[in-house]
């Protein structure tokens, strides 16, 4: 077999690799049947404490009385899940021997379901054993997992399709991907947009900046090919590869129905083609950076909401101070897109022009700039709070976010443009006021 061609020791390929999805109004109803063909037994349900009180939990449960399925319900998962929360959930998983799982959230719920699943599947793992390199082992997951079925209440996380699970690691005080591996993916995704109808405005905003920021990233991210190191063995391929042919064409569909939709979503509750779209998107987007993964956004992001203060969102019903995760993504990306647009310009030109700005006589060179008033425009177009110093921060706290967000080198370098820590000070610095 001849050797492989390889620049250096970069990738050569890429593979795609979601969970089945079944979308539809109502679809929800079929998952007592879904569990019955998989001939499970004992189920376990995830949820979180609000939603085991709203429509979405209880059209799972109706399902599953109608066919008889015997589950056992976990509604402590934690809004933003830490080190902790997941251990919580793991410890439930174990002592219930499931042979399915359900999950029925946000992404908090689905990505607590995945580390739940993974563990339970694999009991003599430590709990380091599968979180990234460098604060865990990275190691990549072999045992096999029970079936797993993903239904998003939300409209932002696209975790029904990917094979990644993030939390809190409160000692570490960063946000961190804990598995990385396609594995970890749920069997199916039940895209039901019903549930999206009982989402406050703020939740429907922060979810739609997610998926905002997964198709700018997954698409402007460095391509699939100058991705180092080369995997030995094709089991040690990441989840986030690079962008890729397919999941640009993802990315972009996702970024054109933000563009259409987002704005009505969050206006408008009633407005069912608006919120249908939008669940749509998340899943479109999920499927994109899924597979090439997101970069510096997300990467500064973590230590944003592992760092937060006193800050507490409208609309959401918690007990413990915390910062969205679509609304610390969003704040920095007008910086980092001007920062990283002087690599494919023609890419973040791009981006601007789907989300309306007129590109007819605009400047290759300037496509950062443009790309990055065209974001803030959206955002102070729904009255997003006025960058990092609206959520607590001071410049005096951008020496421990810059800290936060070095161990997070599995997105920070699929950035096109690498960083060093002075470039990640302005770009923190840089997002403390937007408007």
């Amino acid at each position: 077999v001849p050797e492989r061609p390889t620049l250096g020791n970069t990738d050569y390929a890429f593979e795609m690799a979601i969970s089945n999805i079944r979308y539809g109004e109502g679809v929800t109803k079929e998952i007592g049947m879904d569990l019955q063909n998989l001939g499970a037994r004992r189920v376990c349900l995830m949820t979180d404490k609000n939603l085991s009180q709203l429509p979405p939990v209880n059209a799972v449960l109706n399902s599953l009385a109608k066919y008889g399925i015997n589950f056992q319900m976990y509604d402590n998962v934690r809004v933003e899940p830490t080190d902790q929360s997941f251990l919580d959930a793991i410890t439930f998983a174990k002592k219930g021997e499931f042979d399915a799982y359900v999950a029925v959230g946000g992404g908090s719920v689905i990505d607590t379901c995945k580390a739940a699943n993974l563990y339970a599947s694999s009991p003599t793992s430590d709990f380091l054993d599968y979180v990234n390199a460098p604060i865990g082992k990275g190691k990549p997951v072999t045992a096999p997992l029970k079936p797993l079925i993903a239904v998003p209440t939300t409209a932002g996380t696209g975790s029904e399709t990917t094979g990644v699970a993030i939390f809190d690691f409160k000692e570490l005080k960063v946000k961190t991907g804990e598995i990385f591996f396609l594995a970890i993916k749920p069997t199916l995704g039940i895209i039901d947009p019903l549930h999206t109808l009982s989402m406050p405005e703020r939740i429907v905003a922060n979810s739609g900046f997610d998926v905002l920021c997964h198709a700018l990233e997954s698409y402007t991210a460095l391509p699939y090919n100058m991705r180092s190191p080369c995997p030995s063995n094709p089991i040690n391929r990441p989840a986030y590869q690079g962008s890729n042919p397919i999941s640009d064409v993802w990315a972009l569909h996702a970024l054109r129905i933000v563009a259409k939709y987002l704005k009505r979503a969050i206006r408008n509750a009633e407005d069912r083609e608006a919120r249908a779209n939008m669940h749509l998107a998340s899943a479109f987007a999920g499927i994109g950076f899924g597979n090439a993964g997101v970069h510096l956004c997300h990467g500064m992001s973590y230590p944003i909401s592992g760092l937060v203060k006193t800050y507490k969102p409208k609309d959401y019903n918690v007990d413990h101070s915390l910062v969205p995760h679509g609304l610390s993504v969003v704040l920095t990306s007008p910086a980092v897109f001007a920062f990283t647009a002087q690599i494919h310009p023609e890419r973040h030109l791009e981006a601007a022009e789907i989300l309306g700005a007129d590109i007819r006589t605009a400047r290759i060179k300037d496509a950062g700039f443009i790309l990055a008033d065209t974001l803030r425009k959206f955002l102070f177009d729904l009255n997003v709070d006025d960058g990092l110093a609206a959520i607590g921060y001071s410049k005096a706290d951008i020496p421990a976010l810059v800290k936060g967000t070095l161990p997070q080198e599995r997105v920070t370098k699929l950035s096109p443009r690498p960083q060093t820590e002075e470039d990640l000070s302005a770009l923190f610095e840089a997002s403390m006021k937007l408007y």
